[in-house]
């Protein structure tokens, strides 16, 4: 340890950004829960599921903290990396971050902060420049001074009428003031950084002055999410609930003032009440959309409180993820409606209430001063409001369960800058088949696309008729170009003739054909050989009449019988799974390094029906049933998977010895009943949207359960 006490802090900086990147899910998955039980060596490819292509986070966090008590050295080089990531899971553990990261001006006031500060700056100012590391009491005194002469700023002026008579004036002491009442903590070290650095430059020009030491971690934090946060089970009575709230607005104001590096943020149901107007500002204002024209307001202390907010804001980093699932509240709607209203509409003083009402119901009506360039991944639900304006470098869009217009897909088509690579438009109920068939094949927004989610069930319906669905898979670009890895068309339209338009998509590997009832199981199996061969996640829930277990729709009874369950299981497997995931049979005796045959296909897991699942009971050979923790089950074969071995390129490989720890982990998912986390399942019917992951993304928590487990 006493080598390492030597090395440079940008080095135990590297070590520790390394521990942190390595519980990131990678860019290639493998599309399997993750694996959390130490099996030997590293992952040497991707995409791998055994071992596993990353860490889980508990173990680079439980390695940044215990970093964190070698000794100060690497305190210093771990702290950013264990802050850089919060996520809020426990209402207590909440109290105790504000407590952490919020400033306090009741025990700790402005003007003690900054004498602080001041002082401890100049003293290592000076340190750093003395080459013996000894500070001169007299010269620090001195710079002590001319600091706090530079930022001190003279108090707001009196008439003189108000004044005393010249002679019995005594000169009152100047105060330590910055141009906000309540500023943030980083904006003062700021601040006095720069004081310090244009003092010394006018004495020493070059000299270095390190940054002053801020004990609050909030310009640390990048990632901040609420996905694991809930208070059930605490006993709380629903006055408790409506009155004492663990996440308020206030609080969540607090922390976002103090974290100017924040980039992406994710809210839930559990705190959509604490979303409130001035949360939004904080977020959607940060950076670039403070730059621009502000809306006046009455009063010149309103004017000036609002000018520093903007200046604050201008200082921080513009937002690159965002994702409001599950936020229903009318706090939510209400303040998301005033930000609109706020920022989004042009002026409306000076006009009359004719003119008025006209100009916010014109087409122009969109202030097109407003921008949010920063804004990558954005995931919106139940509610959506017009976003064109200014979302310039959008890559993931997911708008699923809200309520989308044709006009919005119209507008985000006309975008000369949006290039989307992953969009997700399952049950939408205002939008038509003619709006998703113009976006898709004639709007170069889409062309790019990987990952496409339509998906609708037998309540919402997707939209797209037969010539609509034609005409995509024939004309889209994103069709055309073949780099699809994701699609959920369920409940479409689809038929025979769809199938055979459809253009070869090679990389496609989850597919989503479910609520389909009248397309034939053999169409199906043809279709995967002929076009998608290397798909692995398959989902026909509610497809085909050869596995509705006797449930079709018009069929008397709502009991499916032994018999049907049964023909249907056989069907199953003789018309998909033999087909597509057996190797033809194949053998020599002459040649000893013969290579078996391969399966056709890549397909490995089939989502079902809870009757079929129930049906087929423990499984058929290596296949087994799995249950997420809600409604959705697969049927997977556990003796296939991605598997990373040294020295060779990551494959599926099928056919794993019973005793392989890979198909010992998937038996283990198997025999748990549904009782498994939020994250367990395949094919998500949710967008991975902070970490930029996309469909093909893994969640856990509430995320997670929308992903995985809602059935609907």
């Amino acid at each position: 340890m006493s080598i390492v006490q030597d090395y440079p802090l940008e080095l135990l900086s590297q070590i520790c950004a390394h521990i942190y990147s390595a519980c990131l899910p990678p860019t290639e998955t493998s599309l399997d829960p993750l694996i959390v039980t130490e099996h030997g060596a590293p992952a040497v490819s991707l995409p791998s599921t055994l071992p596993p292509s990353h860490w889980p986070e508990q173990d680079s966090r439980c390695t940044l903290a215990s970093l964190c008590l070698v000794n100060h050295v690497w305190y210093e080089a771990a702290k950013p990396w264990l802050w850089r990531k919060l996520e809020v899971r426990l209402p207590r553990s909440w109290l105790s971050l504000v407590d952490e990261i919020a400033w306090d001006l009741e025990e700790e006031t402005v003007d003690q902060v900054m004498e602080k500060t001041v002082k401890a700056a100049t003293n290592a100012a000076l340190r750093s420049a003395s080459p013996n590391f000894v500070v001169d009491k007299v010269v620090e005194k001195e710079l002590h001074a001319t600091v706090i002469e530079s930022i001190a700023l003279p108090e707001e002026s009196i008439p003189l009428e108000l004044l005393s008579p010249v002679a019995s004036r005594e000169p009152s002491p100047r105060r330590l003031r910055t141009k906000s009442k309540s500023p943030a903590r980083w904006e003062l070290v700021r601040t006095i950084s720069d004081a310090i650095q244009t003092v010394l430059d006018s004495k020493s020009p070059g000299i270095y002055v390190p940054v002053p030491r801020d004990p609050r971690p909030g310009r640390f934090v990048q990632h901040l999410d609420f996905n694991h946060f809930r208070t059930i089970g605490m006993r709380r009575s629903v006055d408790d609930g409506a009155n004492s709230r663990f996440v308020t607005g206030d609080r969540v104001e607090a922390i976002l003032k103090e974290m100017p590096n924040l980039t992406v943020f994710g809210a839930t149901e559990y705190m959509d009440g604490a979303l409130t107007f001035p949360v939004l500002k904080e977020l959607l204002l940060r950076g670039a959309p403070s730059r621009g024209r502000g809306r006046p307001t009455r009063g010149r202390a309103l004017i000036d409180t609002e000018e520093e907010d903007r200046e604050r804001r201008r200082q921080c980093i513009e937002l690159e993820a965002l994702d409001f699932t599950g936020c229903v509240s009318a706090v939510f709607v209400n303040a998301l409606v005033e930000f609109v209203n706020s920022n989004l509409l042009p002026s409306l003083e000076g006009m009359s209430d004719r003119e008025a009402l006209m100009r916010r119901f014109s087409a122009s009506r969109l202030d097109e001063t407003f921008s949010l360039p920063g804004l990558q991944r954005l995931g919106f639900t139940p509610y959506t409001y017009s976003i064109r304006s200014g979302i310039s470098i959008l890559t993931h869009l997911d708008l699923s369960g809200t309520r989308a217009s044709p006009e919005l897909l119209v507008a985000l088509g006309e975008s000369p800058t949006v290039r989307l690579q992953s969009l997700a438009l399952s049950r939408c109920v205002r939008l038509t088949g003619a709006s998703i068939r113009s976006f898709l094949v004639d709007s170069p927004v889409t062309a790019g696309l990987t990952e496409l989610n339509l998906y609708g069930d037998m309540t919402f319906v997707c939209p797209l008729e037969e010539q609509d669905l034609k005409d995509i898979v024939s004309l889209a670009p994103c069709f055309l170009q073949g780099n699809l890895v994701y699609l959920d068309l369920s409940s479409a339209s689809i038929t025979l003739d769809v199938l055979d338009t459809c253009q070869p998509l090679k990389k496609l590997r989850s597919l989503g054909m479910s609520h389909i009832p009248d397309l034939p199981l053999k169409s199906v199996s043809n279709f995967i050989i002929t076009k998608v061969p290397h798909i692995e996640v398959l989902t026909l829930v509610g497809t085909t009449s050869e596995l509705d277990c006797g449930l079709r729709p018009g069929n008397t009874g709502t009991v499916a019988h032994r018999g049907t369950v049964r023909q249907s299981c056989v069907s199953l497997h003789s018309q998909l799974i033999n087909p597509l995931c057996t190797a033809p049979f194949s053998f020599s005796i002459l040649n000893p390094n013969f290579r078996k045959s391969q399966a056709p296909t890549y397909l490995r897991v089939v989502e079902l029906s809870q009757v079929m699942l129930v049906g087929l009971g423990g499984g058929a050979g290596s296949w087994r049933t799995v249950k997420s923790k809600g409604g959705r089950g697969w049927y997977v074969d556990t003796s296939s998977g991605w598997v990373s071995q040294c020295g060779e390129r990551a494959c599926l490989q099928r056919d794993l010895e019973p005793d392989h720890p890979l198909r010992i982990e998937l038996q283990a998912l198997a025999d748990a009943n549904g009782n498994v986390s939020s994250g367990v399942g395949w094919h998500a019917r949710k967008m991975e949207i902070l970490h930029g992951r996309g469909m093909l993304g893994r969640e856990d928590g509430l995320y997670g359960a929308v992903s995985f487990a809602y059935q609907g």
